[in-house]
């Protein structure tokens, strides 16, 4: 097996909740554990893909329950909920030293999750353009409703690279497109794209925190950036240029260069579970 073969499993944090976990890397390395937004795990993939290869880590992107048809239990209709799911797995597997990298929404959920952590299972953060915190004069912008063509305006520097032509689509594909955001708008629907809660309680969060996002980013300003990472203990705010609310896609080498050097200083803080 080599360091980079992908696998899945599935784990049951809770018994009515079945989770899809892909799996890059080898087994015996420091966890790191991708959270992917509102596009699904594909769009995280090649965060997991580099942390394999890169530096040897085991890299974990869990489906979250709603997305690409698989289940979510009708107990689990928030954020808190997702946040609570992935800090029990990683606590219920004995995993420390972890390094939890999120993006959009799965920022706002490595956030929650950092909270509640407590500084005990991970031990240092990335938050990719993520949703989550309400910052006055910088709402998120309201993406539900919006055509693709509308919502890519809004997130990429460079839209013309990345748009889809709805009509290439599969009505599966369609199926499931609309599945997602239909799960994205019950998590975190209402309120918009935030916990009114969160901002003022990431300064408990005394773990390594780096805030990265892309300059272009029209969902979420980088002045929203910026203010969500003074509110960490340890937070610290790098940019991307000529990139948007994926930086890690549009522009992966300058993302991953920011990455790697938050991983590298931050190595070695506990220890992976035997």
């Amino acid at each position: 097996m080599t360091d980079t073969e992908i696998r899945s499993r599935t784990v049951h944090p809770r018994p009515d909740l079945p989770l899809t976990l892909t799996e890059t890397g080898p087994a015996d390395g420091r966890l790191a554990l991708v959270l992917h937004g509102g596009g699904g795990p594909a769009t995280v993939q090649g965060i997991a893909t580099h942390l394999a290869e890169r530096h040897g880590m085991r890299a974990v992107v869990p489906t979250h329950p709603g997305w690409n048809g698989t289940e979510r239990p009708d107990w689990l209709t928030g954020i808190d909920d997702l946040a609570l799911t992935y800090l029990h797995w990683l606590r219920d597997e004995g995993h420390r030293d972890v390094l939890v990298v999120g993006s959009s929404v799965g920022g706002w959920t490595a956030a929650e999750l950092a909270f509640r952590d407590d500084g005990e299972v991970i031990s240092s953060l990335v938050l990719v353009n993520a949703t989550g915190v309400a910052v006055p004069g910088e709402p998120v912008r309201e993406i539900f409703g919006l055509r693709p063509d509308e919502v890519a305006a809004y997130a990429y520097h460079d839209p013309a690279r990345f748009l889809v032509d709805p009509a290439g689509l599969t009505e599966e594909r369609i199926a499931v497109q609309q599945a997602n955001m239909a799960s994205l708008r019950l998590l975190a629907g209402d309120p918009y794209m935030h916990d009114p809660k969160l901002l003022n309680r990431l300064g408990r969060v005394r773990i390594p925190a780096l805030v990265l996002w892309g300059e272009s980013d029209r969902i979420v300003t980088p002045a929203y950036g910026r203010a969500y990472a003074r509110a960490f203990g340890r937070g610290s705010f790098e940019s991307i240029a000529e990139a948007g609310h994926l930086p890690h896609v549009e522009r992966p080498e300058a993302t991953f260069a920011v990455l790697d050097a938050h991983v590298q200083a931050y190595a070695g803080a506990g220890s992976a579970p035997a």
